[in-house]
């Protein structure tokens, strides 16, 4: 008779090798990260016991406060009582999947999302950003990786200088962070207001896309173009009359994008 194979254990030495690894990987930086800096109340939906679990002690040895969710259903339930800063959001999720828990959380406000994706594969990346996301990183991850995206979003957020400025029929208020479109408000997501504070500070100034990653995401982050160009989609849905033939938003082909009208 074969030997029987107890699969709970299996999965338990599973968990403690994973988690082991991952605190090992925290902790040896902890100092470096210190406890003082941006922190984050985080939403994290992912359905991977062993995964969910080493981040959770991951992102608070990097003193973030963690709420978990095993399904995309709990998540959404969860976005009303933990009024998290920002959702870390697996895509492949038993029951709803993670596209339309992004589209969900989106629709509920402007709440960061990082989403996670086991594949680096662009239909998944493309989809996820379409779907409302603002960044992404993929499987597997550290801790440290994701603390140094989520301090990046705290710190883009920080208010900009005063100012209310006019272009025909669209309005961005700098201090209150609001836009407004023919005197309605527009429901931007945090990224796509933060593209369209930096074109339009200098309107007519050519930005390429990795300067907009660099300012928008981040001065040292090291990201993917797709990023832009699937925010920037986003951005003219909402802000231009005919998003095809843009009037705020310009492609500058080679270069990049500036903020007209001129």
């Amino acid at each position: 008779m074969p030997p029987t194979v107890d699969v709970q254990c299996l999965e338990q030495v599973r968990e403690v090798s994973w988690l082991c690894y991952k605190m090992g990987d925290a902790a040896g930086r902890i100092e470096s990260a210190g406890h003082t800096g941006r922190v984050a109340r985080v939403l994290l939906i992912e359905d991977d016991t062993a995964v969910r679990t080493g981040l959770e002690i991951g992102l608070r040895r990097y003193a973030h406060v963690v709420s978990s969710a095993v399904t995309g259903e709990e998540g959404l339930r969860m976005l009303l009582t933990a009024t998290p800063q920002l959702v870390l959001l697996d895509l492949m999720l038993p029951g709803m999947n993670g596209f339309e828990v992004c589209r969900r959380v989106r629709a509920n406000g402007p709440v960061p999302i990082v989403m996670f994706t086991a594949r680096n594969d662009d239909l998944d990346i493309v989809s996820g950003l379409e779907a409302g996301a603002d960044d992404y990183v993929v499987k597997p991850v550290q801790p440290r990786v994701l603390d140094a995206r989520i301090r990046a979003i705290l710190r883009r957020s920080e208010r900009e200088p005063a100012s209310r400025d006019h272009y025909r029929d669209l309005v961005i208020d700098r201090a209150a962070f609001t836009v407004t479109k023919n005197e309605r408000p527009v429901g931007l997501t945090p990224t796509e207001l933060r593209i369209l504070l930096e074109l339009s500070r200098t309107p007519g100034r050519v930005l390429s896309r990795q300067q907009l990653l660099r300012t928008v995401w981040d001065q040292d982050y090291l990201g993917d173009s797709r990023l832009v160009d699937a925010c920037v989609q986003r951005l003219r849905a909402k802000v231009e009359d005919s998003p095809s033939e843009p009037v705020y938003i310009q492609t500058v082909r080679g270069f990049g994008y500036r903020f007209g009208p001129l």
